[in-house]
């Protein structure tokens, strides 16, 4: 990955932990021998299918029971790697490190301080880009716990939750458990050659015509594309629609992908004026999935490689 396009996935990260030091606010002193405590309880995470997948949200109260006015957060484990969504009322998160497959998340509880007695009610979204399908499932291991401040050392309350797919028809019994794809599933197609055209300033600009698709639910963040034998000058300029170019690699446009799902757009070649008229050589690029930072394995890496030419002509 070059630099360009690892300052923008290295972002993602340092942006997360910026946000978390963000929710840092210092939890109001409580009175001599008596410490600041919290409950938490969860309604159902119900999942209902749609044209993109399925979403839902879980119904979250946090009680103050200690007896000072205090700041609390939480902490968030989500059943479905890659499917937890934001706070509504919407109110700062930030991710940590995952747990095996599937992201945490640390979020203030909306409202600022709660008061001694006082209960305080928020959803929290979920989505799943997978298929919906004519059964219900489930997922288990959703956690949740309610924090003195944003500090995990300082854990009120702790509850559990499974996250309930309706079926097609609107049916939430007899439940069978969802599985998630752990391996990529996509595949990359060019349209096999492109011509750099001389523009006004003297440099040479291409278009190639490129397809991505995407078939199963493997969590995920982005995909993006890494070249191979780009001749001596010619860069990739960027893509349209618009996403990070990195000069050797892209981000593929449109962000996450539903099974099933395909996407065409273009990469925009570019070279110097110097760049010599004539047939420059084959370039491959080679798709890549990134789920928080890491590279996940395709299930058929053979579909992830495509070769195109690359040939530079004076402007007609």
């Amino acid at each position: 990955m070059t630099t360009r396009n690892g300052r923008r996935l290295a972002a993602v990260l340092v942006g997360s932990v910026a946000v978390l030091l963000a929710l840092a606010a210092p939890a109001a002193a409580a009175p001599a021998g008596r410490s600041p405590d919290a409950d938490v309880s969860v309604g159902r995470l119900v999942l209902d299918p749609t044209a993109r997948g399925y979403q839902g949200s879980l119904p979250v109260t946090v009680t103050n029971r200690g007896p000072v006015a205090t700041y609390f957060s939480i902490v968030v484990v989500e059943p479905v790697a890659g499917s937890l969504g934001n706070l509504s009322p919407e109110e700062a998160c930030g991710f940590g490190a995952p747990e095996g497959n599937r992201r945490t998340a640390t979020c203030s509880v909306p409202g600022g301080d709660i008061e001694p007695g006082e209960s305080r009610k928020f959803s929290i979204a979920f989505e799943v880009l997978t298929p919906t399908r004519d059964v219900a499932m489930i997922a288990e291991g959703g956690r949740i716990s309610v924090n003195v401040g944003d500090g995990e050392d300082e854990v009120a309350d702790r509850a559990t939750f499974a996250a309930r797919f309706r079926s097609a028809s609107g049916s939430l019994r007899n439940p069978v458990p969802y599985v998630q794809d752990s391996q990529a599933r996509a595949s990359i197609t060019t349209a096999g050659a492109v011509t750099l055209s001389r523009q006004e300033d003297g440099s040479y600009l291409g278009r190639l015509p490129v397809t991505v698709r995407w078939a199963g639910d493997t969590a995920h963040e982005l995909l993006w594309a890494d070249a191979t034998g780009l001749p001596a000058g010619v860069v990739i300029w960027g893509t349209d629609p618009q996403d990070m170019p990195g000069f050797t690699n892209f981000v593929v446009p449109g962000g996450r992908f539903l099974t099933g799902e395909q996407r065409s757009f273009d990469v925009l070649l570019r070279a110097e004026p110097e760049t010599v008229a004539g047939d420059l050589g084959t370039v491959t690029f080679q798709l890549n999935t990134q789920w928080y930072g890491q590279t996940v394995a395709d299930a058929e890496p053979a579909d992830n490689t495509a070769s195109f030419t690359v040939t530079a002509a004076d402007a007609s």
